[in-house]
């Protein structure tokens, strides 16, 4: 037996790859992508002493961060030093050239938002926040006991 309607699942996964994918053109045709964004943001907004640190704080694993760095350090966006304290931890901090990406990515992500909310007004937008909120609670593993 079919279902009548698109299972909410399925819409929402079809949903989320459409707007990922035109959230990655748009940072693209900034010069970014959305690693890029996702690392200059947070060199932005904090400091980082440990690279770990931020691979955890941006969702990615350790070395795949050091292939973004890696990229960006090479295109003059971020500099790598060693920790003067602590000669096991990399700071890691914006050039100029990396807070001018930010801007330039900043702008295109502000007006990718705005798109993206078009029609909606701010009841939608949080209606919107806690059904997906009740989603991420509904297939969220269960506590451990104990």
């Amino acid at each position: 037996m079919r279902p009548r309607e698109t299972p909410i699942g399925l819409q929402l996964a079809h949903t989320s790859k459409l707007v990922s994918r035109a959230f990655a053109d748009t940072l693209a045709s900034a010069g970014g992508s959305i690693p890029t964004w996702l690392i200059v943001s947070r060199l932005m907004s904090e400091d980082w002493r440990a690279q770990q640190e931020l691979a955890r704080a941006i969702g990615i694993e350790g070395p795949t961060l050091t292939h973004h760095l890696d990229a960006l350090e090479e295109a003059g966006l971020v500099v790598r030093t060693r920790d003067p304290d602590d000669r096991r931890a990399v700071r890691l901090e914006l050039t100029d050239a990396g807070r001018q990406k930010h801007a330039e990515l900043m702008q295109a992500v502000i007006a990718f938002n705005r798109r993206l909310r078009t029609g909606l007004d701010e009841a939608d937008v949080q209606e919107l926040r806690d059904v997906l909120a009740k989603l991420e609670r509904n297939v969220a593993p269960d506590e451990p006991a104990g």
